[in-house]
Order: C-alpha cells, then sequence, then structure tokens
C-alpha cells in the first residue's frame, strides 16, 4: 500500500533517523483514524505548546518560575529580574523589557567557573522570559533574534546533559513557530524544525544506549513525550503546509506510535485522545492528498478506504478514552494524591477531539461509496 511504503521509508532527510521499527500501517493498526484541518488544530496547540509556550513563566522551560524563585538567580542580576517582573505585571512592557534587557546582558559575562548545567538553565530561562516580553509588546522580530541567541548558547561542546539539551530542542521548535509567523524563508523555518527532530532523536539515542524504537523505549523522568512528540508533530505539520505529503506522513504516524505504544506499555487517556486527533487529521491528509498512479478507480477507493478506517479507529480510541477520563476507577478518589486535578481539563480536550472524529466519520457515511 502507498501509505505503508510512505511510513516504511520515513524519507525526511538522511540525517534523521526513527530507528527500524516500520511506524504503523493504516491497516493492521488499531488506532487509525480520519481528519479535519480544524480537529488537528487541538493537538498541536495542546502538544506544541506544552513544550514551547512561553506565556506564564519558565517553568515550561526547565523548572525554574520567574515568579516564585527569584532567589536561584545570580546576585548580579535579581534586581533587575525583580524590577522586570514587578513592570510586567503592571502593564509597563517597555520598562519590563529594559530591565530583562540589561539582566539579560549581564548574566551573558558571569565568568566561566559560575557556568554549570543549572547556569545554561537559568541563563536561556532569563532569555525566554525576556523575549516573551518582546513578543507580548509587538516586537516578535527581536524576540526572534533573543532566542536564536539563546539557542546559540546551547551549541558548545559541554552542553552535553540531556535536559540542556531538551531546552535547545525547544527553543529550535520555538524558532520553527515564530519563524513562520514572521514569514521568513521556508528554508529558515525548515532548519530550526528539523534540527529539532534531529536533536531530540539523538538525546533519546544516547539514553537508549543505542536504541531508537520510541514507542517501547524507558524514557527517565526529564524526558516526556510532549519533549519528543511536539518536534515530530510540527515539523510533520510544515510539511504539510509546504504540500510535502510523503514527509509529513511519517511524522504524524511516529507520533501516534509514541503516545499508543504496543503492548505491554500503556498510555493514559488524555496521550490516547492527542492520538486520536492525529489520526483524525491523517484521515483527511489520506483523503485529500494525490494518490499513487494506478487504476484510477482501484485507487480511489484503496484511498478512501485507508481515509475511513482512520476515521473508525480515532472515534474508537476517542470514545474509550473518553469513557475513562470521565469515569475513572474507583481507586482514583483515594490514591489520587494531592496534585492538580487536570481531569475536567482532560474532559474537555477529549470532548472536542471525539466530536471531531464523530463528525468525520458521519461525513463518510453521509457520502457512501460514490466519495
Amino acid at each position: 500500500m502507498a501509505l505503508r511504503r510512505q511510513a516504511g521509508k520515513l524519507s525526511l532527510r538522511a540525517s534523521i533517523r526513527l530507528g527500524q521499527q516500520q511506524p504503523i500501517s493504516a491497516f493492521r493498526s488499531r488506532y487509525l483514524s480520519s481528519g479535519a484541518d480544524g480537529e488537528r488544530r487541538i493537538g498541536t496547540s495542546r502538544w506544541l505548546w506544552a513544550v514551547v509556550g512561553v506565556g506564564s513563566a519558565l517553568s515550561l522551560y526547565g523548572g525554574y518560575n520567574l515568579y516564585q524563585t527569584l532567589t536561584i538567580w545570580p546576585i548580579e542580576v535579581r534586581g533587575d529580574l525583580r524590577a522586570a517582573v514587578r513592570a510586567k505585571h503592571e502593564g509597563d512592557l517597555e520598562l519590563s523589557q529594559r530591565f530583562y534587557n540589561r539582566a539579560w546582558t549581564t548574566i551573558q559575562t558571569l565568568p566561566l567557573s559560575e557556568r554549570s548545567d543549572s547556569y545554561y538553565l537559568k541563563l536561556t530561562g532569563l532569555g525566554i522570559a525576556f523575549a516573551d516580553v518582546l513578543e507580548q509588546g509587538g516586537k516578535k522580530e527581536q524576540a526572534y533574534e533573543v532566542y536564536v541567541r539563546a539557542w546559540d548558547l546551547l551549541q558548545g561542546p559541554n552542553i552535553t546533559i540531556g535536559p540542556v539539551r531538551l531546552r535547545a530542542v525547544s527553543l529550535a521548535s520555538k524558532l520553527g513557530d515564530l519563524a513562520g509567523e514572521l514569514e521568513k524563508p521556508l528554508k529558515e523555518r525548515e532548519k530550526w524544525l528539523v534540527w529539532a527532530v534531529e536533536e531530540v532523536l539523538r538525546v533519546v539515542k544516547d539514553e537508549g544506549k543505542g536504541e531508537l524504537d520510541l514507542p517501547m523505549l524507558a524514557l527517565p523522568s526529564w524526558i516526556r513525550k510532549t519533549d519528543i512528540g511536539a518536534p515530530l508533530e510540527a515539523l510533520g505539520e510544515f510539511y504539510e503546509q509546504v504540500g510535502n505529503i510523503e514527509f509529513a506522513m511519517p511524522l504524524y504516524l511516529h507520533a501516534i506510535s509514541l503516545l499508543i505504544p504496543p503492548a505491554p506499555k500503556k498510555s493514559s487517556p488524555e496521550d490516547r485522545c492527542r492520538a486520536a486527533s492525529l489520526m483524525t487529521h491523517l484521515s483527511s491528509l489520506i483523503l485529500n492528498s494525490r494518490p499513487p498512479a494506478q487504476s484510477a478507480d482501484d485507487q480511489k477507493s484503496t484511498h478512501v478506504h485507508q481515509a475511513e478506517s482512520w476515521a473508525k479507529q480515532a472515534l474508537a480510541v476517542a470514545t474509550q478514552a473518553r469513557t475513562e477520563i470521565l469515569h475513572p476507577p474507583q481507586r482514583s478518589r483515594f490514591f489520587g494524591g494531592g496534585g492538580r486535578d487536570d481531569s475536567s481539563v482532560d474532559a474537555e480536550f477529549c470532548d472536542q477531539v471525539y466530536a471531531a472524529a464523530l463528525f468525520n466519520l458521519g461525513v463518510f457515511k453521509e457520502k457512501g461509496p460514490e466519495q
């Protein structure tokens, strides 16, 4: 089948390696699906921005919440950071930018003896906070330059620790997204997104002692599925936007396989909803892409069948995950722990995914065999 050949090749670039495991096939998978453009936006926004969003604080970029833990920062920049945060909260973005700029300049001049792994996380975290204020003030080009500088600071030979390398991946993903907003050349956007995928796979491979079976890999606590899946999805979206469907499909397939790995590994209901969202989109991608040259009638029938199969599986996966979120096991009431309860957020997200999958499958049924 054409889809299986595309997924098996995973041709992207010679330098992007996803290991020997075959991506999920539309005819052998237990999670196939169909797609709506708007629905895939749900998956992208919740997944990609879980890694590269910088709106509220620095916690998404390494656990440093600037608003609560100013004492972790070098004494040379604490005063400027405190003033920058205060000005931002008071709505004076120009003043906040000036203080952030001074702190950003100062922290880069600290003696080399103070430069540890935590230093690089603090350094780039400050740059991210500065760039975020610039973005909020409408200065996206300047923000882009700060993000580039932060990424560049993580390219030295001493950067070998996984969490620091993941920071560089997040920055590259952010740069790829912002390059699109700024309408920079496609090659520049592709450069950032490809680097993010290549680097996160190198990180995973190093942690797996040379193994790169993404769905079955035992990830260390500091690597989340979103750290791996978001760059895959973002690059897939880019290739889809430029019409390179052959490159986009394998990326989506690998993202799905990461979210719903084979047994005995299990995935959370929210991960399955994310996967269903991608499946839904993949269905429309198959349906709207040009099929390989074959007998016109045979190829059209095969194409529609593949797309509908993904639509059915998306609905099945979303239905099961939604049920588990709405009716969790009884033990969760007693052993749920003291952390934040995300069940309402997960339920809302899965409701959207479920509705989109249901609608898309309904479209297939409405059109019938004459599609």
